[in-house]
């Protein structure tokens, strides 16, 4: 504990900044990634998968990891969440960097996208886990640190703004020329006998590249921004039983606590729908609604009415409660969801559309992060002798959030394969473009029901949000045995 501590405008812009490094890079990764392996490296759909599967998979299994040893980490004069911070940055921004270079050598192509895809995928979590986490550390303030969430969160979907629009602007400008004439869709035949225009993807590849580069540029002046702007608190221990736990203590613990399990859970099915979207939706412009000039300005429209909309959500949610902001938010997807697959091809229903579900989009992947902390205090109540659990419940949330996305990734790209997708043809077979409507529309309006039903259940609505602040200030002031630590000290070892 620490005595109540109130950020300043300027550091909780510069905690808010922190957060864009890892929305710029997923957003282009999220939307561009898939179709850049199979049309740009014309890499076959079914290691494309794999990579996508594996490379997410791997982060996931990473984040609970790299969450255990944060916990565990000692304290320095940076804090215990920065140097992580620091010192993560310069490998994933090289790794980045190599994951839109296509090597010269064909035969290694799907090691060098593997080991890359993992690399910067570790890196991100060794970045992105302490990030979050550092959430309970600027702050004991509820309020205060609410308030640094709503910052972050319009950084963070900006972040996706910034990364759509440097991808899909940069890359937009350079799509590669299809194949308007393919007298039998088979990949064999396709490769052997039909000649692709090497100027063309040249300049496609070369686009990736400005646009990776750009990125890394960016992702290394937040951390900067992020390290020099920000000062983490060191938390004093208020009880006399307190103790650090262990991994599988940690675990136990935190799959045991209802509110956090129901949290995740609904976060698990809902992020699942988005990302499926998300996925597929460049495939699905690109090649069912027939749109391949105009795909990177809708998703641009998407995240611009997301960016815009935060303001709607932080005065909803402050007026009806986090839980009931999240419900409404995500249910206003679904008939935009189901409109995209089921209206006849039209570019300016397209935009209306993409404008109007964009504020689903933010409340999806930005609110449940305001919902973390909550879960997080209700937890300290029920276990007060338990301390250093911060960044296990942290890691354990964005576990799952990146298990979702390689499923979706996974599932969708070897859903492709089986379909019959062919790489650059200018048209699909029928049974691709039935199967790119089912993974933007119907699929996602399923697990969106789902994951409504789970975050019903939730537990902490404002009333009990109200009551357990209150319990943690009681706990605060009773504690007089608790050290009151200097504000000069924070940095000190």
């Amino acid at each position: 504990c620490w005595p109540l501590y109130r950020l300043s405008v300027l550091s909780k812009i510069c905690f808010a900044v922190g957060g864009a490094p890892y929305q710029i890079t997923g957003s282009a990764l999220g939307f561009f990634l898939q179709i850049y392996l199979l049309d740009v490296v014309q890499m076959n759909p079914f290691y494309a998968s794999i990579i996508l599967f594996v490379g997410r998979a791997w982060d996931a299994v990473t984040d609970p990891t790299v969450g255990f040893l944060v916990s565990r980490s000692r304290w320095t004069w940076m804090g215990r969440m920065m140097p992580w911070v620091l010192f993560s940055t310069p490998f994933a921004v090289m790794s980045y960097f190599l994951i839109w270079c296509v090597p010269p050598l064909e035969d290694g192509r799907f090691l060098w996208y593997l080991l890359f895809y993992c690399l910067f995928q570790s890196m991100q979590t060794c970045f992105h886990v302490p990030y979050s986490a550092l959430t309970m550390f600027i702050s004991s303030d509820q309020k205060e640190r609410d308030s640094a969430t709503a910052y972050r969160m319009t950084v963070e979907v900006l972040g996706t703004v910034i990364g759509t629009a440097i991808q899909g602007q940069i890359v937009g400008g350079a799509v590669p020329d299809c194949i308007s004439s393919t007298p039998d869709l088979n990949m064999t035949n396709l490769t052997s006998n039909v000649s692709i225009s090497e100027d063309s993807l040249d300049e496609t590849k070369r686009a990736y590249m400005v646009a990776s580069g750009v990125i890394s540029g960016i992702y290394v002046t937040c951390a900067a921004v992020l390290f020099l702007g920000v000062k983490e608190k060191k938390e004093i221990s208020c009880t006399k039983s307190e103790r650090p736990i262990s991994f599988v203590e940690g675990l136990r613990l935190v799959t045991r606590h209802g509110p956090y399990v129901r949290l995740v859970m609904g976060v698990l099915f809902t992020s699942l729908a988005f990302m499926l979207l998300e996925g597929n939706f460049a495939m699905f412009c690109t090649y069912t609604l027939g749109f391949r000039e105009d795909f990177h300005n809708v998703l641009l429209a998407i995240m611009i009415s997301a960016t815009l909309s935060i303001p709607l959500w932080q005065w909803f949610l402050t007026r009806f409660g986090k839980k009931t902001a999240v419900y409404v938010g995500i249910s206003l997807a679904v008939p935009f969801m189901i409109i995209t697959v089921t209206v006849p091809s039209n570019l300016p229903m397209l935009y209306i559309v993409a404008l109007t579900s964009g504020s689903s989009v933010a409340v999806a992947f930005l609110l449940p992060w305001s919902m973390l902390p909550d879960a997080v205090d209700d937890f300290k109540l029920k276990n007060p002798d338990c301390h250093g659990h911060e960044a296990i419940f942290y890691s354990f949330y964005v576990f799952f959030i990146k298990f979702a996305s390689g499923v979706s990734l996974g599932i969708s790209t070897l859903s492709l394969d089986i379909a019959g997708y062919v790489t650059r043809v200018c048209t699909q077979t029928e049974s691709v473009n039935w199967t790119l409507k089912v993974l933007v529309g119907w699929a996602p309006v399923v697990l969106i029901v789902l994951g409504l039903l789970i975050f019903r259940t939730y537990p902490i609505n404002e009333k009990t949000r109200e009551a357990n602040r209150k319990l943690m200030q009681e706990l605060w002031d009773s504690n007089t045995e608790c050290e009151t630590p200097n504000l000069e000290r924070t940095t000190d070892v």
